[in-house]
């Protein structure tokens, strides 16, 4: 059953996230556990025409790099990863890990290092992506470790997956598209207002997207998708946020945030586990205390936390805000080496626009 399952992703990634079409370059990144999802999409993408370049990352390599490399190999970056930075079409990541703990007792300076030393690659293609030149997705495999972490068998994650993918339906990419339709009437209301009020127990924030662009995450960006997203002007987030979901980054757990910001600054951060890590992060460049992404999750297949960000982020009733470096197809122009997305509820919310509500209990008023 799960091959069938595997087959329509596949289909819908190539055909509907992609649209690939005959003569593009395309690379897929993908750890080894993940090789029954590579097939598919491998499969799939030659019978679209595509030239198809994977990219498959052993178990256990990641965390031999990060034990191993001196600061001048964490600082290096391949000529092959900037030749397909400059030059691919599209870009399929697929998430996989058989432990997800495997970076936890990695110094996080090192995992810092490193990503100060690709910002740059990462800046170049998300500019290519705000051009139009290159388009990027990814998703994730279920394996035993991811559904440890949500709390369920591996039977159970997988159909909790595939239904947030809305791979049940007969034909999902025909759903995909009515969920971009219905998406696509939040981002024109959001586009015609500036200031945004939010307001649920602990959190009482305010932040500014006038002249900024909202996107519509419709299956195109990820897989599963289900959000509508923008840049806050970066100076104009004011207010404290309680992200009561958890926050798994690197192997590292860190649980109830809570963030002071001012002028656009976190200039207060509390956690009840992982504050070292936190603060750490907070201060690894001089863009990870403003942030890059503010965002509404509208999947409502998707209503329990995993610990992973990929379904967190969308679970309809939350927003998220990702601390670092702005998506450029917004207009954002914080830079960080990093952008960590953080998920706070709002089930008992509210959210004011220009000072009308427009968004209670979970839902949209509009």
């Amino acid at each position: 059953m799960a091959d069938v399952y595997l087959q329509k992703l596949a289909r819908v990634l190539v055909h509907y996230s992609f649209k690939l079409k005959a003569g593009e370059r395309f690379v897929i990144r993908a750890p080894e556990v993940a090789a029954p999802l590579v097939r598919a999409v491998y499969r799939e993408a030659l019978r679209a025409g595509a030239h198809v370049y994977p990219i498959i990352h052993l178990d256990g390599m990641r965390e031999i790099f990060f034990q191993e490399a001196n600061d001048e190999q964490l600082s290096y970056t391949a000529p092959v990863e900037q030749f397909v930075t400059e030059h691919f079409d599209a870009g399929l990541t697929i998430w996989a890990e058989q432990n997800t703990r495997a970076l936890t007792r990695i110094d996080p300076a090192r995992l810092a290092l490193y990503k100060r030393a690709h910002a740059a690659q990462i800046n170049r293609q998300m500019q290519r992506e705000a051009e139009g030149a290159f388009r990027w997705c990814g998703t994730l495999f279920p394996t035993h470790a991811h559904a440890q972490d949500a709390g369920m068998s591996l039977a159970d994650f997988e159909a909790f997956v595939y239904r947030a993918e809305l791979l049940d339906e007969d034909d999902p990419l025909a759903v995909w598209q009515k969920v971009h339709d219905e998406q696509q009437k939040l981002v024109d209301f959001l586009m015609q207002h500036d200031e945004i009020h939010v307001v649920t127990p602990d959190t009482d924030v305010t932040y500014r997207t006038g002249g900024r662009k909202w996107i519509n995450c419709d299956g195109r960006y990820s897989m599963p998708d289900g959000e509508v997203f923008s840049s806050p002007i970066e100076n104009s987030v004011n207010g404290t946020v309680r992200f009561r979901y958890p926050a798994n980054r690197d192997g590292n757990l860190v649980e109830d945030i809570r963030l002071t910001f001012r002028d656009g600054k976190v200039i207060e951060s509390y956690a009840s586990r992982g504050l070292e890590y936190l603060n750490m992060m907070l201060d690894r460049d001089a863009g990870a205390r403003y942030l890059g992404e503010v965002a509404f999750g509208t999947n409502y297949n998707i209503q329990e936390a995993t610990g992973h960000t990929l379904f967190d982020e969308k679970i309809g009733g939350t927003m998220h805000m990702a601390l670092g470096a702005s998506i450029r197809l917004t207009g954002g122009v914080n830079e960080s080496a990093d952008h960590w997305d953080l998920v706070c509820d709002l089930h008992e919310g509210k959210v004011y626009a220009d000072g009308k509500l427009c968004y209670e209990n979970g839902r949209f008023l509009i």
